[in-house]
């Protein structure tokens, strides 16, 4: 194709290839290719974004959701703690004029405090949001057929004394078992010194010193047993130690109920002593105790506050907190989240310390009331033999004195 100089013009170098007789067969194609994969790369980017998206909201969801289980683990942790039986110089810290300062101070570090975060974050974030809403609404931001939340106070003041009692019960409840739980034990330990005083004095023959030997074994095992019975993860054989021989700690850890295996092995040690019935039945008498005390920590581990009224509780709580920030919209606006923040605070931590004492064990220093235990029985013990040497030496003293030649009434007698 022939161009004249007057017509020719500078051609853009794809006209140019466009001209070429191969132009057609090749170009044609290529382009196809250029604009049949471009909505493809788009539909993949687009895939890809929206994929990257879901990442970050399944990642939000799942540290969410790592919340609760924290505090959990925090709380549970700490439930394990062994407890410590007060002494004099914690009196006198716990009723210190200071002790308000000590207790909020140390609010970070409290269990019931962690447990309040769940709760308390979702009704404040909860009472943001209506915030928020009600402020657009009234900004007209937002259509005009959306509603104002807010409603009369009128129904609050009416179920307020009622969940007021509703909480009150749950923690009065909770507070029976845990001083019930408190009880039992007190009966154990002072029950298993008593136990061994009796035994200590009244077994006296040669014959039985070895029954006298395992019973005392027994009887300061005991209470070991049954703190590893009740209470979760323990580990008996490490917390039995030297208590039990190897024969007798197998025998118990292979029973499927150690207290009861213990109290027969008790049974057993008084069936084989040489003691006149009435003392025998006081013994035996102590054994029915420690069975008294089993089945009240049995109970209260197995049987909680009826659940209706656990679940009456919380549902309460939850519907109250929901619909606060709603009710008090009116009178407070923007103040409703620092409200709400207060009130599930406090209503949420009265509820946390009743679930916490309902399972009254973990609350108690049964580790150290053990070994206190053990440590007066050891004690005692160590005082009857010295107090039996003191006792059968000025006997035979006092013998010696009389039966001797020109003293006592016996040389006058003869």
């Amino acid at each position: 194709m022939q161009i004249s100089a007057r017509h020719r013009r500078i051609l853009p170098s794809s006209e140019l290839f466009s001209q070429h007789p191969m132009a057609k067969s090749h170009t044609l194609p290529h382009f196809q290719r250029i604009r049949t994969s471009t909505p493809t790369v788009t539909m993949q980017c687009k895939q890809q974004e929206h994929n990257e998206n879901e990442t970050r909201v399944s990642s939000v969801f799942e540290m969410l959701k790592s919340i609760p289980q924290w505090v959990d683990d925090i709380k549970e942790g700490r439930m394990k703690r062994p407890k410590s039986l007060y002494t004099h110089r914690e009196w006198v810290i716990h009723r210190s004029s200071t002790r308000h300062i000590r207790h909020v101070a140390s609010s970070l570090s409290s269990r019931v405090i962690l447990s309040l975060i769940p709760p308390v974050c979702f009704f404040t974030a909860l009472a943001v949001a209506i915030a928020a809403y009600n402020t657009a609404v009234v900004c007209e931001l937002f259509p005009p057929f959306m509603p104002l939340l807010h409603a009369s106070s009128l129904p609050y003041q009416l179920t307020a004394p009622a969940l007021a009692l509703l909480l009150v019960f749950r923690t009065e409840a909770s507070y029976s078992r845990y001083d019930e739980g408190r009880k039992a034990w007190t009966k154990v330990i002072s029950g298993a010194k008593d136990f061994a005083r009796q035994a200590v004095t009244w077994i006296r023959g040669s014959d039985d010193a070895h029954l006298k030997d395992k019973l005392l074994q027994y009887i300061m095992a005991f209470p070991v047993v049954l703190k590893c019975h009740i209470t979760h993860e323990s580990d008996m054989r490490h917390d039995l130690g030297t208590l039990l021989q190897e024969d007798d700690l197998q025998t118990v850890l292979s029973s499927q109920h150690p207290p009861s295996c213990i109290l027969q092995l008790m049974s057993e040690c008084l069936e084989r002593v040489q003691l006149v019935d009435s003392k025998q039945n006081i013994l035996d008498s102590h054994i029915c105790q420690f069975i008294e005390s089993i089945g009240v920590c049995e109970r209260l581990i197995g049987i909680p506050i009826p659940l209706s009224y656990t679940r009456l509780t919380s549902r309460f709580l939850f519907l109250w907190h929901l619909t606060l920030p709603i009710i008090l919209w009116d009178e407070c606006e923007w103040i409703v989240v620092p409200a709400t923040f207060v009130s599930a605070a406090s209503l949420f931590c009265i509820e946390e310390v009743g679930v916490i004492i309902e399972e009254p064990f973990p609350m108690l220093a049964l580790q150290q009331m053990c070994t206190l235990a053990h440590d007066n029985i050891r004690e005692m013990i160590n005082l009857h033999n010295s107090i039996d040497d003191n006792m059968y030496t000025e006997q035979k003293i006092l013998s010696y004195r009389v039966g001797s030649n020109g003293t006592g009434w016996r040389s006058r007698g003869k």
